[in-house]
Formats: structure tokens, sequence, C-alpha cells
């Protein structure tokens, strides 16, 4: 059987982080943003999910695969 191909989901930094709560810092850390306009690309799963719902108006968020 042909596996699944995971949902994935490509995330961009475009606020920089200066002036947030350490709560928000945390959670750009925790996807992986370390900079402004820095892209990665996530497995899309609920946790994934709760962290960019957190912090959306710091995103841009795409779907890929």
């Amino acid at each position: 059987m042909a596996k699944k191909k995971e949902k994935m989901l490509k995330i961009t930094q475009v606020r920089s982080r200066i002036g947030y709560k350490p709560d928000a810092k945390r959670t750009l850390d925790a996807l992986g943003l370390r900079r402004l306009n820095q892209t990665v690309v996530q497995k899309d799963n609920p946790a994934i999910r709760g962290m960019i719902k957190k912090i959306e108006f710091m995103l841009k968020v795409e779907e890929v695969g």
C-alpha cells in the first residue's frame, strides 16, 4: 500500500519579535523561527496549529503538499 502524503505547513515570520511578551518569543522558538522573514516547513498537526493560532498576527501560513 502506498503511504498517504502528510500535509505540511510553510510558516514565515513576518513581524519582529521585539516588543512582544516572552511567551510569544518562546512560541516562535518552538516553531523554529529565529529571524524576520525566515521560513520553516512543519507537519500539519493540532500542536502546530495551536502555536500558529497563538501568534497568528506575526506569521504567514501556507499549506504545502
